[in-house]
């Protein structure tokens, strides 16, 4: 089941498991010591896919001025164990259909993981500027043009 919801609208056990998730992923899987909370959370919209009670896929839509301009999507999660099921795919499809529903007619900009280039050229995002580093993982802004 897919349901969205304000930053002030989840439920301990939600926000709970959506840090589980984001740190089995992000920090864990990726090995990577960063800042995951960093004070976007309380200003978006969460993005969430729940089976039997399981987190399995999860973004954060970001509303604009707050890490670009231009809304954004982030923090695109699915557990390890729904990989390679189309679930990524349909995660991203719902994360930009809710965008567009929350801010119409905006283009949206990412910050990508260089190795996810082509999974968000599918779906139309454009590379803009140079390789970046953050957190110590190789990042290309992407844009997402309005068609109109």
């Amino acid at each position: 089941m897919w349901s969205v919801k304000k930053f002030e609208n989840l439920g301990p056990h939600e926000l709970y498991a959506i840090l589980q998730l984001r740190n089995i992923v992000f920090a864990v899987e990726q090995n990577c010591v960063y800042q995951d909370m960093d004070n976007k959370d309380q200003a978006s919209y969460h993005l969430m896919y729940w089976q039997n009670e399981q987190l399995l896929a999860y973004s954060r839509i970001i509303p604009p001025g707050i890490a670009f301009t231009e809304p954004s999507i982030g923090r695109v999660v699915t557990a390890p164990k729904t990989r390679r099921t189309g679930l990524g795919k349909m995660l991203m499809e719902k994360s930009i259909e809710q965008l567009y529903l929350l801010y119409p007619q905006q283009n949206i900009r990412i910050g990508a993981q260089c190795y996810l280039r082509k999974f968000y050229a599918d779906f139309g995002f454009r590379e803009q500027g140079n390789i970046y580093l953050e957190d110590g993982i190789e990042h290309i802004e992407m844009v997402k043009f309005y068609s109109w």
